[in-house]
Formats: C-alpha cells, sequence, structure tokens
C-alpha cells in the first residue's frame, strides 16, 4: 500500500541542499581563480550525468583531469589545444543537455579566460590581477572600508563612522541614501543567511549624527599649487576634497546655481532630499582652500584655455546631464522630453503639470524609475513603462517595486516605433509600439528579440518621457582641442587625458552615463595622480582607528531591511519614502558582519587612496 511521506522526501532535503548551495555561489568572492570555479561547475554536471552514453561519462572526466593537470602547474602548452578539441567532440556527440552544456561551459571558459589558462601552463599560477579580496571593499569602486565602519557603527562611533567613510568617499550622506550598493553583491553572510544591509547601516549612521556636523581632518600645509575643476557634481567635488586635504588651491567652475550635479539635479526629492546633499557639500568645502565660481560655463564665460593658463592641473568631471531623444517620426512633438530634463525641470521648481494625464515612458533604467515615481507624484493620471526586452530593466529591483506599489504600470516586449501627434496642437497624442517575441542569447547574456507578427499597438498618452539615456555637453571642450570620441572624453583609467599635460578627466563624461559612486571614485583616483603630476606623494590620514574583530558565532539571523512610508502616502509628497533603522536594528545588523577583512579573506593592506 501507498503512504503518506510523514517526513520530508528526498526531492525536498536536496533542495533544502541546493538553496543553501546557491546562496554560496552568489557569494563566490571576487579575485577567485576562474579556472577552479570552472572545475567546480564541471564536476557539479558530472555528478548528474546518467551515465548513458560515452561523451558524457568518460569525456568529462577526461576534461576534469585536464583542468585539474592546469590547476596543479603540470599541463604543457598542448594541453589547451586537446581541451578545446575534446569538448567541442562532447558537445557535439552527447547524447543530452548534461553532456552538451558542461561541454560548452569548458569552451565559454577557454575564449572568456584564455589569459588565464595561458597563465596557468606557462607561469604555474594565476595572473597577477587574480588574487582574493574582501569582497565588500573590492566591489565598492570607491574601496570604502565597509568592515570599519559597520564595525564603528556597531560600536556605537557614528561620528567615526562618517569619518570612516570619508577616508575614500566624501559623500557619506548622498551613498546611503541613492547608492546602488554593490558591496552587498558578494558579501560572504550570503553562506549563512542573507547579505549585510550595508546601505542601511551607512543611513543609520548619517541619520544618527548629520555629515557636516562631523569635523573633516586638518589639512596639509599650502602647496602652492592651483587645479581648476570644471563640474561641481559627484566626480568633481572628490577631486577638490581629496586634493584640497592635501593642500592644494581649488577652483570649482560650475554652469549651475548649486553644487551637486545629478545628484542635485537628476535625483528626485523623495530619494535624496537636497539639504541632506548639501551637508556632505558643506563638509567637502571645509576640507580646504576651495573657491567655488558659480554659473560659469566653459565655452559661454570663460574659455578652457584661460582655466589652463592660470592653473597647474585640470580636472573635468562633467556630468551626463543632457537627456537623449529618439530619431522617429513626431520626435519633435510637444510634451515629449526626455527623462533626465524632466527630472532637472522638477529639481529647478518648473516641474510641468500632469494633473489628469496619461503619461508614457520609454526605458527601464534608475532615471527611467525616478522619472516614473516623479510623474505619479506631480499627479499624473496613469504613468505607462514600456521597454523592448525584459533585460532593459536595469534600475534597481527596489526602485521598480517601488514603483509598482505607487501605481506605475509595466509592460515588455514592445520596441517604440513612432509618436502620433495631434495636427493641431502638434502635442503627442499616441504612441506606437510593436509587439516583440523573444529569441536567443548574445554573447553578452542578454535575450534578442524580432518583431512579433501581431500588429502594431497604438497608445494613447498625453506626455511621452524618453528614458533612453543621457550624454554630456562636451562641445566646447571638443572646440578647445581635448580629443573627444562619441561624445566621450578620451581620457585612460589613471583619468589623464589623451595627449594632453596636467589635464585630467573621469566620471560620466569618460565613461558614459553611470552611478553617483563610480563618479566618486573616479574623482578619487584623478586626485591622487593629479598629486603625483604635481610632484608630490600625500597619503590621507586615516583618523579612525577601526574596533579590534571578534569572531562571529554565525548564527543564522535576519537581515534588517529599510521600511518605507505606504506607497498610498507616499507618492501623494516628494517626502523622503525610506524610514530609517532603529538602534536595536542597526547594532542587530551590523552585529552580522563576519569581519572578513581579518577572517577568511586575509588581513586588510593599509595604504593611499589610489591603490
Amino acid at each position: 500500500m501507498r503512504k503518506l511521506a510523514s517526513k520530508r522526501n528526498m526531492g525536498e532535503r536536496v533542495d533544502i541542499v541546493l538553496h543553501k548551495f546557491r546562496s554560496r555561489m552568489s557569494s563566490y568572492p571576487p579575485g577567485m581563480c576562474p579556472i577552479a570555479l570552472y572545475r567546480s561547475l564541471l564536476q557539479i554536471s558530472m555528478n548528474q550525468s546518467c551515465g548513458k552514453c560515452v561523451p558524457c561519462k568518460d569525456g568529462l572526466v577526461e576534461v576534469e583531469r585536464m583542468l585539474q593537470a592546469i590547476l596543479n602547474g603540470t599541463a604543457t602548452g598542448e594541453i589547451i589545444p586537446k581541451l578545446e578539441e575534446t569538448c567541442r567532440m562532447i558537445a557535439e556527440t552527447a547524447d543530452c543537455v548534461v553532456g552538451i552544456s558542461a561541454a560548452q561551459l569548458i569552451l565559454d571558459s577557454l575564449k572568456e579566460f584564455g589569459d588565464e589558462y595561458a597563465s596557468h601552463v606557462e607561469n604555474h599560477c594565476c595572473s597577477e590581477n587574480v588574487t582574493q579580496t574582501i569582497p565588500c571593499i573590492s566591489l565598492c569602486p570607491a574601496h570604502v572600508d565597509v568592515p570599519g565602519y559597520v564595525a564603528l557603527i556597531k560600536a556605537g562611533d557614528f561620528a567615526g563612522a562618517v569619518q570612516k567613510i570619508r577616508e575614500r568617499n566624501p559623500f557619506p550622506t548622498a551613498c546611503a541614501m541613492v547608492c546602488e550598493h554593490p558591496c552587498e553583491k558578494k558579501c560572504r553572510r550570503a553562506m549563512i543567511d542573507e547579505a549585510i544591509n550595508i546601505r542601511g547601516l551607512k543611513k543609520y549612521a548619517v541619520d544618527a549624527i548629520h555629515a557636516d556636523q562631523v569635523p573633516v581632518p586638518e589639512k596639509n600645509p599650502k602647496t602652492g599649487k592651483k587645479v581648476a575643476i570644471i563640474g561641481g557634481g559627484p566626480s568633481g567635488l572628490t577631486a577638490a576634497y581629496y586634493l584640497a586635504q592635501m593642500g592644494h588651491g581649488i577652483t570649482i567652475y560650475e554652469e549651475h546655481e548649486k553644487l551637486g550635479g545629478m545628484l542635485r539635479y537628476g535625483i528626485p526629492e523623495y530619494r535624496l532630499p537636497k539639504e541632506r546633499l548639501d551637508e556632505d557639500v558643506k563638509a567637502i568645502l571645509s576640507a580646504g582652500d576651495i573657491e567655488v565660481r558659480y554659473q560659469t560655463k566653459v565655452g559661454r564665460d570663460i574659455s578652457f584655455e584661460e582655466i589652463r593658463n592660470c592653473s597647474d592641473a585640470v580636472y573635468l568631471g562633467l556630468g551626463a546631464q543632457l537627456g537623449n531623444r529618439m530619431p522617429v517620426d513626431g520626435a519633435d512633438s510637444k510634451n515629449v522630453i526626455p527623462a533626465a530634463d524632466f527630472l532637472q525641470l522638477v529639481a529647478g521648481g518648473k516641474a510641468p503639470d500632469l494633473s489628469g494625464k496619461r503619461v508614457a515612458l520609454i526605458g527601464g533604467g534608475n532615471v527611467a524609475m525616478d522619472a516614473a515615481r516623479t510623474a505619479v507624484r506631480l499627479k499624473a493620471k496613469s504613468v505607462h513603462v514600456f521597454t523592448r526586452k525584459r533585460d532593459d530593466y536595469t534600475a534597481l529591483e527596489e526602485e521598480r517595486i517601488g514603483a509598482m506599489q505607487e501605481g506605475v504600470r509595466f509592460r515588455t516586449l514592445l520596441s517604440f516605433l513612432n509618436i502620433e501627434a495631434d495636427p493641431e496642437t502638434q502635442a503627442v497624442r499616441a504612441i506606437w509600439l510593436q509587439p516583440e517575441i523573444v529569441g536567443e542569447y548574445d554573447d553578452f547574456g542578454l535575450i534578442k528579440t524580432e518583431h512579433s507578427s501581431r500588429y502594431p499597438y497604438r497608445f494613447l498618452c498625453d506626455y511621452l518621457i524618453l528614458g533612453v539615456g543621457q550624454r554630456c555637453d562636451v562641445a566646447a571642450f571638443e572646440a578647445a582641442g581635448i580629443p573627444v570620441a562619441r561624445g566621450r572624453i578620451l581620457a585612460d583609467e589613471t583619468t589623464m587625458v589623451k595627449d594632453l599635460d596636467g589635464v585630467f578627466s573621469g566620471g560620466d563624461c569618460v565613461t558614459g552615463p553611470s552611478t553617483a559612486i563610480n563618479a566618486i571614485a573616479a574623482g578619487q583616483v584623478a586626485a591622487f595622480n593629479i598629486d603625483e603630476y604635481l610632484g608630490y606623494h600625500h597619503k590621507m590620514k586615516q583618523v579612525i582607528v577601526t574596533p579590534s574583530a571578534m569572531q562571529n558565532p554565525c548564527i543564522p539571523t535576519g537581515r534588517a531591511e529599510l521600511e518605507e512610508l505606504d506607497p498610498f502616502e507616499r507618492k501623494e509628497s516628494f517626502l523622503p519614502v525610506e524610514i530609517s533603522m532603529t538602534e536595536e536594528e542597526a547594532l542587530r545588523e551590523s552585529s552580522r558582519c563576519l569581519r572578513c577583512d581579518h577572517f577568511g579573506c586575509g588581513a586588510q593592506k593599509g595604504g593611499r587612496g589610489d591603490e
């Protein structure tokens, strides 16, 4: 007779194991040997083999043996062609997906990590840039000492935590509210339960003591050198902060009435209140000899040559503040606006009246989500977001969820065709969208799409926002002889501009539109390289000592999340939506840190800001 299972069956127990293993894989630390990773993945595939066909049963064993020889340093130069040949044979002759996908996995690794295979065969070791690192520090573009400031929060030293953050990032408040927190991506705490809420802890610290109440370190003696910084956004202000601390004289040329760049003019008030941004700006301006020339646009109010002639070095930290339009019929219709321009209008107190209007938005990035949620707060009747592919939703998951909670509607697999304007008013009346179907993946792992056989889709709207990217205003600089390609200034990884002595550039104007923390990282790198160019080798003063590390008992504990206002309440105003942690939550969350700067990843190396 059949019986009901009184305990978890085998499949359920295996699922529990796989869930835990999945967490271990998601927290696989950066800097680990990729060949060792692929060998581990191959062994998983070997365990899934049914053993019926020879290519899978015996071929994968031979591939694993060759990988082990490469890792042991006993392989010779003939092994790479043999490995590739064996994998191709398995991929072409195996009976099922187990053998085919496993062989293809190794073929992909040969293509992606050919240099690493060569290093193992020729030098019997990993390449120089492969080394085990502290995940949260290495994944932070600015390399902030995350375990250090988390430990200070745990100790109740919130001013110390702010100062520890400032050693690498002078925007503790802004990043506490808008950073995409890449530091959490590979947090090793996920091996036990979930990643630590690093951004939430940072927010608790800056809410407990505001940044402008925490004094910056005493600056070095004056050097007599003058550095001009064009652009008062996160990249330019970061460079100004560190260079001023080193003792250099700084002059910032800012086009707008206030500093902050896209942090001020591109991020809505409900995410980053401007009085909180001002706390960071005040602290930065107190760092040393910094002069700001507001409403000064290069090419209009002053020439680049004038700036260069009166400075020992120049840093271009321009933001991507110009929104892109699309080359489609009706693009010049009224009530059609790029998302970046729309957000700047709102930030400048010139918000359009969207009351009762049907708003459509093309794009799925963070700027698009900011625009969609802003339109909701401007009393739009409805807000619909359209994207061509599911991959186009690149905004943070919490931003997409927040938008959905506030009533924003999402439609995907619809490509944008053209704009239909009212013949009398010339205002947008509808947009035409082509239904798509998904196809193969491309080389970057993104889904390709192609037109569906369905007819184009007409969507009525009164206001259209184009969230399809931004660009920098580099025309004046290109005219002044600065090398520009495809709207971006040509600078190397040290931020030095190509073929121009003493001119540096970083941030959005070099990389294209990116995140605030990436712009901050560029400003930090530029500051230290400019210092070297000027003939110095300053080091930032380490004024805060990190508390001693204690081993964590590794007891599974829930992650403390930041609460938000009720969606029906928050969409009625631009008040901040996030609610800070309580003291108990912050102390418990900071106690979850495993202190990987001391345990498991080697001791953290001290040093200067550009290492």
